[in-house]
């Protein structure tokens, strides 16, 4: 059993940071998200920022966007020219994957300073990129209102996972300490 453990520890112990980072971090994020009273229609504030810088990038293709609460649900109504094009709920808001992206670069350790402006830098591109995403497929389901699943279950998740996926193998192959570092000359 001893030369299991040692001939798996790096498996073991990647699996283990990974575990136990994804559950801190989850924990934290559900402490905040229980601040806020769905049965009240009470949104988290992140999710609100997002409903916001959403509609300021709708506003590049549409003057006539705007969000406004919505007092059926605990969500934000997204208008794009004048007209109700989404809901933003929580969910949307991108934090499970930043925190899914985060636990993966803290199970693949690498020195402290890149590894925290990895983070950060990265967590800033997945929010970008999310908010983004809304907005595009606002403009999208706007012109194509027929491919609405496709857009929202498919292409667009599509998209944001790959490019966590690609950071997550740039990470792990420049920048942890499992990356192959070039041969001293």
């Amino acid at each position: 059993m001893k030369e299991y453990l040692i001939q798996f520890k790096p498996f073991l112990l990647f699996l283990a940071k990974f575990a136990a980072s994804y559950l801190v971090l989850t924990f934290i994020y559900q402490s905040y998200l229980n601040q806020f009273d769905v049965a009240k229609m009470e949104v988290d504030g992140f999710t609100k920022v997002v409903a916001q810088q959403s509609q300021k990038v709708l506003s590049i293709f549409d003057t006539n966007s705007y969000t406004e609460s919505n007092f059926k649900e605990a969500s934000v109504k997204l208008y794009y020219k004048g007209k109700w094009a989404a809901r933003i709920i929580e969910g949307c808001n991108a934090l499970s994957i930043i925190i899914l992206f985060v636990s993966f670069i803290i199970a693949f350790t690498g020195k402290l300073k890149p590894t925290v402006l990895y983070i950060i830098c990265g967590s800033v591109l997945i929010h970008v990129m999310n908010v983004t995403r809304i907005a595009l497929l606002c403009v999208a389901l706007d012109k194509f209102p027929k491919y609405d699943s496709l857009f929202h279950d498919l292409i667009f998740p599509l998209v944001i996972y790959g490019v966590v996926f690609l950071l997550w193998v740039i990470w792990v192959n420049k920048y942890s300490f499992y990356a192959e570092k070039p041969a001293a000359k």
